[in-house]
């Protein structure tokens, strides 16, 4: 009933930027948290950043370096991410929570030179 579909990931140099968006089906309101995962290899999926209404949150990892936005009229939710480093290497996940929890399917990011 809720699907999520991830886009933007790609390869950048280091120092470099890329915006992910999650388009989102079926309905899901402001107050409904929707955040960024990803999993790098060999480690365990992580938060990396949310949003529930105004309010965002972020890993300490990215603070300062990454931005969530989510566009309402849209479904769709955003994250910017400027000076990339190697380590932001990764498969990112949109999710959203529901009572229960909803991925997309991921979008690769590889930061490399």
């Amino acid at each position: 009933q809720v699907q999520l579909v991830e886009s933007g990931g790609g390869l950048v140099q280091p120092g470099g930027s890329l915006r992910l968006s999650c388009a989102a089906s079926g309905i899901i309101f402001s107050f409904n948290t929707m955040g960024w995962y990803r999993q790098a290899p060999g480690k365990e999926r992580e938060l990396v950043a949310a949003i529930t209404g105004g309010t965002s949150t972020y890993a300490d990892s990215v603070k300062g370096r990454f931005t969530i936005s989510r566009d309402n009229a849209k479904n769709t939710v955003y994250l910017q991410m400027n000076s990339l480093k190697p380590e932001d290497t990764a498969v990112y996940y949109c999710n959203v929570r529901i009572c229960a929890d909803y991925w997309g399917q991921g979008t690769q990011v590889t930061v490399s030179s």
